[in-house]
């Protein structure tokens, strides 16, 4: 039996990848969820925006893990996957951010700024990656 990216038919992954990246939305809303009524207010904004980057992490590498190991995508399939769940990620930010929620784009760009604290490039960083990881670290 030949393992996944050693020359076998690569399996289709739109719809298991597409299912995943929702799920990992509904994990990033609730984790949003949680740090704006239990921790937020005690710790204040900034922090808050950082431990939550942190968690959001660990929980998107674990459902990228499980997604990993279950639809068993080729290795050359793993960084197309993350790279559409960041532009996704990207793109539901941005539309959904300033069209639905009315958020002006400066404060959608403030995010962005590593310089000033915010640590949301690192999401996005590693939710391009987490592909690659999860099969590295855990032999997905």
């Amino acid at each position: 039996m030949q393992k996944p990216g050693n020359g076998k038919k690569s399996p289709n992954l739109l719809w298991p990848a597409l299912l995943t990246w929702f799920i990992l939305a509904l994990v990033a809303i609730i984790n949003g969820s949680v740090r704006n009524f239990a921790y937020r207010p005690l710790v204040g904004e900034l922090p808050a925006h950082q431990i939550s980057t942190v968690t959001f992490c660990l929980l998107l590498l674990s459902v990228v893990y499980l997604f990993v190991r279950m639809a068993k995508p080729a290795d050359r399939q793993l960084l197309p996957i993350g790279l559409s769940w960041a532009a996704l990620t990207g793109a539901f930010e941005f539309l959904f951010g300033h069209y639905v929620v009315g958020h002006p784009w400066s404060t959608l760009l403030a995010d962005y700024n590593l310089g000033a604290g915010r640590l949301w490039l690192v999401v996005l960083a590693m939710t391009i990656f987490s592909p690659l990881i999860a099969r590295k670290i855990f032999k997905a």
